[in-house]
C-alpha cells in the first residue's frame, strides 16, 4: 500500500535515515525526560515510537498532523533545560489545533538536523498535495491500521476488521464479493492498487450518480451545455455559468480527451462536487475580499482573552505558545497582564492566581516574530498594566527596542486625525491599547512639555517615597492591626509617561453611560465591558450600544467566574456591533467553532467588515428587536448523505456510529434555531438521510450556520463526530459538500456531508 505514495514522495537521504530509526529523548517537563526510539514508517507519512529499538511500536503522529518544525532554541521548555540538554540537539514538532507540542532531543546536532529537515520536507509535500494525493494518503493510513501483521497485504479477515474501524457494517457475503472482485492477482489478499479498487467499490456514490444522470442525456457524460444547465439551475451560478463550466471541466475532468471535447465524466463531476468549488464555503470569500480602507471601528476584530494562558485561569500554564497559537490562527488583538517581576523585569501572568509566569520581554519578542505570519493587518496589544512606575519604564523600553519600526508610537502623519485609521493604513503595525496620561490632542500640541512633566512626576514619586518611609517609621509605634491597615492604604502606581506615550489610537477609558461617552469621550478612546455588563446593555439599550460601536471601539471579555477558561457565544455581542469580543482561544467548543467559522472569511486576516446598519452612528437597528428592511428569507437544507465519518473513540473497534445531522442557526435572537435529521443505524461510512430542514431568517447579514454530526446514543448524551460553521454571506447554494472539522478545528478529510442548499425570498410558500 505504501507504493501509492512512494512514487510521489520526495527522495532524500534524511528520509532514508529517519526510516532506519533514531533513539531520542522525549521531553515533557523539567522532570520528565525519557528515551524513545522514533522511526518514520515505510509509507513516509507516519512516525511510530517504541521504548527501544525492536520494541513494540505505537503510532505517534501522521505527517498531516504537523504544522511546522522549530529549532530547539525556540522552545520555552528546551531553553529552560539548556544547561542539561544542548539546544542545538533539540527540536520541536508543532501540531495543528490545540495538541501539545512534541519536544525531542537527539544525540547530536547532526541527527537533530536530519529530523528537522526531513520532517519539514514531508510537511511541505503534504501541504502541496492535490485532492487525489490527499485521498491516497488517507487510504495509506487506513491500510497501515488495517494491516495488523504489517506484511504489506490485507487478508479478508483483516478487511472485515478494517470495515469496523472505518465505521461500516456490511453483509459478510457482499463484502467477500467485493473483496474477490478487487483481488485481481487471486492471491487471497489485497495489495496496493487492489485495495484502492476495493475502496472505490465501497464508496460508490449512487446519489451522485442519480444526480449526474438527471442532467446527462446518455448517462455517460455531461456535455458543456448540460453542465452549464446544472450550474445555472442547481448551483445558482447565474451569468458566469458558461465561463465557469469550461474552467471546471479543465480543472476536474481526469481524461485528456474529455477536456478536449469539453465534457465531464462521472468521475470529473464527483471531483468537482468534492472540491473547493463544490464546497459550501464560497471560494470567493476565502481571500481578502472586503473593503479594508474604512475606520478600524467599522470591523469585527478577532480577539483573544488572557492570551498567555494555555490552560485554566487558576492553575494553568502561562506560555509564549499562547501568543504564537493565537497570532497564527488570525487573532489581531491579544491581551497581556503585566506585573512587577524579580530583578526589575516585568512578568506576565494571571494576577493573584497560581498560574505560571513568563517575562514580559519574551512575550514582546514573540509578538514581534509572529505578528504578521498569518495576516498583514494590524495587531493590537491590550495591556493590563499592574506594574510600578519603574517597571513601566522597562515595559516601554522593551516595546520600543524589540518592536522597533513595527510599533506605532505616533499618529500616521503626525497630525490630529478626525477618525480612526483603517486596517489598510495600519498594515504590519502593532498598536498599544492601554491607559494614557493625556489626550491625543495634548500629545501633539505639547510634546515639548513632556520632559517637564516627567520631571514633575519623578519629584512626586520621590515625595511619595519619603512619605512612605516616614509612615513606616511611625508604624513601629502602632499595634500590628493598625500597621496592616496603613499598608492597605498604599497608593496605586503612577502611570509612566514613556509608556503612556506609546498609546496612540487606543486609549482605555472607563465606561459610565452612553450619554457620558458621547459628551466626554473621543473616537480614539475605547471601553471594555464584562460579558454580563455588555449583555445587560444590549437588553436595556441595544440601539444605543449599536450607535456607540459605530464611532468608538468596544472590547468585551469573559466573566471572571469562567475559571475553567470556558467561553461565551460571541454572536450576541457581534449583533450589537462590538468589535473586540475576546475569547479563550485555548478552549475548544461551540463558541470557538462560531468564532473560527466567522473569521475564516476575508482571507482569515482577523478583520471582518460589519454590516452597513452597524456602521451608521444614526442606525435604528436594535439587536434584540430587529426590524429588517428586507423580507424574511427561507432557507431549505436537504441533508442527503455522509461520507467516511470518523469515530470519536477509535479504541472501540467493534462499535459503529449511528450518525445524525443537526443544523444550527446563530444570529439575532428571532433567527436562532436548530433542527436535526433522524439517525442512521450502524453506518458512519456512507449514511443516507435524504431529509429537508427549513428555517426562517430575518437578518441574514448576521447569521451563521453550524452543521454538527453526532453519534446518536439512546442512553446518554450523543457523541460529537464533527462540525463546520459558515457565515450566511459565504454560503453557496446548490449541491454542496460540507467538509467536517474536529473539535480542535482540524480537517477530518475525507469526512463530509452532502447537502442541497436553497434560499428563497419571503416565508415558505409565499409567492407575493
Amino acid at each position: 500500500m505504501a507504493s501509492l505514495m512512494q512514487g510521489r514522495l520526495p527522495i532524500s537521504e534524511d528520509l532514508l535515515l529517519m526510516q532506519k530509526g533514531t533513539l531520542m529523548r522525549k521531553v515533557r517537563s523539567k522532570s520528565w525526560k525519557k528515551l524513545r526510539y522514533f522511526r518514520l514508517q515505510d509509507d513516509g507519512m507516519t512516525v511510530w515510537h517504541a521504548r527501544q529499538a525492536g520494541g513494540t511500536a505505537k503510532p505517534t503522529f501522521s505527517i498531516s498532523d504537523v504544522e511546522s518544525v522549530r529549532e530547539g532554541q525556540e522552545s520555552e521548555l528546551l531553553r529552560s533545560l539548556a544547561e542539561e540538554l544542548p539546544l542545538e540537539q533539540g527540536f520541536t514538532i508543532v501540531f495543528h489545533g490545540r495538541r501539545s507540542n512534541l519536544d525531542l532531543v537527539a544525540n547530536s546536532a547532526e541527527e537533530a538536523k536530519i529530523w528537522m529537515q526531513g520532517l519539514q520536507l514531508l510537511v511541505d509535500f503534504v501541504t502541496g498535495m492535490d485532492q487525489q494525493e490527499r485521498l491516497d494518503q488517507w487510504l495509506s493510513d487506513w491500510f497501515q491500521r488495517g494491516d495488523k501483521n504489517q506484511d504489506g497485504r490485507m487478508s479478508f479477515q483483516e478487511v472485515q476488521r478494517l470495515l469496523h474501524l472505518m465505521n461500516m457494517k456490511m453483509d459478510q457475503e457482499y463484502a467477500f464479493q467485493l473483496f474477490q472482485a478487487a483481488d485481481m492477482s487471486e492471491s487471497g489478499t489485497l495489495e496496493g492498487q487492489e485495495f484502492v479498487e476495493f475502496y472505490k467499490a465501497l464508496t460508490k456514490r449512487t446519489e451522485v450518480q442519480e444526480l449526474f444522470e438527471n442532467f446527462s442525456a446518455d448517462g455517460q457524460k455531461l456535455t458543456l451545455l448540460e453542465f452549464v444547465d446544472f450550474l445555472q439551475e442547481e448551483q445558482k451560478e447565474g451569468e458566469r455559468a458558461s465561463d465557469l463550466a469550461l474552467e471546471l471541466i479543465d480543472r476536474y475532468e481526469p481524461s485528456d480527451s474529455g477536456k478536449l471535447r469539453h465534457v465531464l465524466s462521472m468521475d470529473g463531476f464527483l471531483n468537482y462536487l468534492c472540491s473547493k468549488d463544490g464546497d459550501i464555503f464560497n471560494p470567493t470569500c476565502l481571500p481578502v475580499y472586503q473593503d479594508m480602507t474604512q475606520p478600524l471601528n467599522h470591523y469585527y476584530i478577532n480577539s483573544s482573552h488572557n492570551t498567555y494562558l494555555v490552560g485554566d485561569q487558576l492553575y494553568g500554564q502561562s506560555s509564549v505558545e499562547g501568543y504564537i497559537r493565537a497570532l497564527k490562527r488570525g487573532c489581531r488583538c491579544v491581551e497581556v497582564d503585566i506585573w512587577d517581576g524579580p530583578s526589575g523585569e516585568p512578568i506576565v501572568y494571571h494576577g493573584h492566581t497560581l498560574t505560571s509566569r513568563i517575562p514580559f520581554k519574551d512575550v514582546v519578542a514573540t509578538v514581534a516574530q509572529y505578528a504578521f505570519q498569518t495576516s498583514d493587518y494590524p495587531v493590537i496589544l491590550s495591556l493590563e498594566n499592574h506594574c510600578s512606575w519603574e517597571q513601566q519604564q522597562v515595559m516601554a523600553y522593551h516595546l520600543t527596542e524589540i518592536l522597533g519600526e513595527q510599533l506605532l508610537s505616533t499618529t500616521l502623519d503626525g497630525l490630529l486625525p478626525t477618525q480612526l485609521p483603517s486596517p489598510e493604513e495600519l498594515r504590519r503595525k502593532i498598536l498599544v491599547k492601554g491607559k494614557k496620561l493625556r489626550t491625543l490632542e495634548e500629545d501633539l500640541e505639547e510634546e515639548e512639555e513632556e520632559e517637564e512633566l516627567e520631571c514633575e512626576l519623578e519629584r512626586e514619586q520621590e515625595a511619595d517615597t519619603e512619605l512612605e518611609a516616614q509612615l513606616e517609621s511611625e508604624s513601629q509605634e502602632l499595634s500590628p492591626r493598625s500597621k496592616d491597615k496603613k499598608k492597605e492604604k498604599k497608593s496605586k502606581p503612577i502611570l509612566c509617561p514613556s509608556l503612556s506615550a506609546l498609546v496612540v489610537y487606543l486609549k482605555s477609558v472607563s465606561f459610565h453611560s452612553f450619554t457620558h461617552s458621547r459628551e466626554h469621550y473621543r473616537f480614539y478612546e475605547t471601553s471594555s465591558f464584562s460579558e454580563a455588563k455588555a449583555r445587560s446593555l444590549i437588553k436595556e439599550a441595544g440601539n444605543e450600544f449599536v450607535q456607540h460601536n459605530a464611532w468608538q471601539l468596544s472590547r468585551v471579555y469573559p466573566s471572571g467566574l469562567r475559571t475553567d477558561s470556558s467561553n461565551y457565544n460571541p454572536q450576541e455581542l457581534w449583533n450589537a456591533g462590538c468589535q473586540m469580543v475576546a475569547m479563550n482561544v485555548q478552549t475548544a467548543g461551540l463558541e470557538m467553532d462560531i468564532c473560527d467559522g466567522f473569521f475564516r472569511q476575508n482571507g482569515g486576516c482577523g478583520y471582518v467588515l460589519k454590516p452597513y446598519f452597524l456602521r451608521d452612528a444614526q442606525s435604528s437597528f436594535h439587536p434584540e428587536r430587529p426590524i429588517s428592511p428586507f423580507k424574511a428569507q427561507t432557507l431549505l437544507i436537504q441533508v442527503i448523505s455522509g461520507q467516511q465519518l470518523p469515530k470519536e473513540d477509535t479504541s472501540k473497534e467493534r462499535s459503529i456510529v449511528d450518525p445524525l445531522v443537526r443544523v444550527e442557526i446563530f444570529g439575532v435572537r428571532p433567527d436562532k434555531s436548530r433542527q436535526e435529521t433522524s439517525y442512521v443505524e450502524n453506518n458512519g461510512f456512507n449514511p443516507y438521510w435524504g431529509q429537508t430542514l427549513s428555517f426562517q431568517v430575518l437578518v441574514p447579514q448576521l447569521a451563521l450556520l453550524r452543521f454538527v454530526v453526532e453519534d446518536y446514543n439512546r442512553k446518554s448524551r450523543n457523541d460529537f463526530i464533527g462540525q463546520y460553521t459558515v457565515p450566511w454571506s459565504c454560503m453557496q447554494q446548490g449541491y454542496r459538500h460540507v467538509h467536517l472539522l474536529s473539535k480542535d478545528g482540524i480537517s477530518l478529510h475525507p469526512a463530509s456531508i452532502f447537502v442541497h442548499i436553497s434560499i428563497q425570498e419571503g416565508p415558505e410558500g409565499d409567492e407575493s
